[in-house]
């Protein structure tokens, strides 16, 4: 990817983000399913070091922030309009307070995550996640391929995205990715099926879990 072409993301996402990003909490709330329960697969304590890509708000690694020893925590986000809000919200958290780690928060896509050059760090990730991030990453071929590069053998990438909703009510499924669209979210199979090659490939050990009658997935990845 050239650069004017990166630029170009992040101003949109900033374009997008710009004014949605002082209600994203309160509305999301309704249809970001399964979020905490994809955070309770996010294992920390004192020596991990764990990366939020497209983190937004930072509503998740503030939950992260509040446990016993919750280790480094990082995100990563296109637009720095959602890190400004990030930056407000982990400060009326009191994150970092006694006993919590600081959250670094940097600006990038995720196809050019470099755990060094972004995060100062000479070891990668042990967890990375995706919180209904890759439905709206066009390049999300690179930003899966950037992830599994900075993280550790051993490490685990989890993500929580759309499904298809195949055992929801048909009319509701219609209306759902309708109303997803106005938002440039849409549900990507081929991302699924990209996540289930990796298992295929043994490039890592790849499970499923359903969220809600498939109106979500939870993928839980460990890299070999």
């Amino acid at each position: 990817m050239t650069a004017p072409v990166a630029a170009d993301q992040a101003v949109a996402m900033d374009r997008m983000y710009r004014f949605t990003r002082h209600v994203y909490d309160a509305t999301r709330a309704y249809y970001l399913l399964g979020r905490d329960r994809m955070l309770a697969h996010v294992v920390t304590n004192p020596a991990t070091a764990t990366l939020e890509v497209g983190c937004g708000t930072a509503r998740n690694l503030i939950k992260l922030a509040r446990r016993p020893g919750p280790g480094l925590l990082c995100g990563l986000d296109a637009s720095q309009e959602m890190l400004d809000t990030a930056a407000a919200s982990i400060a009326r958290a009191g994150v970092p307070a006694a006993g919590h780690a600081p959250i670094r928060l940097r600006q990038g896509l995720a196809e050019q995550l470099d755990a060094r050059t972004m995060f100062g760090r000479e070891e990668p990730f042990d967890t990375i996640f995706f919180s209904y991030c890759l439905s709206m990453v066009p390049t999300w071929p690179g930003a899966i391929e950037a992830a599994l590069a900075n993280l550790r053998t051993g490490g685990h990438l989890v993500i929580v995205d759309f499904w298809d909703q195949r055992e929801l009510p048909a009319a509701f499924a219609a209306a759902l990715k309708k109303w997803l669209a106005l938002f440039h979210v849409h549900y990507r199979p081929e991302v699924h099926d990209a996540l289930a090659a990796l298992g295929a490939s043994g490039r890592a050990a790849v499970a499923f879990e359903s969220v809600g009658k498939r109106y979500a997935y939870i993928a839980l990845l460990e890299k070999r």
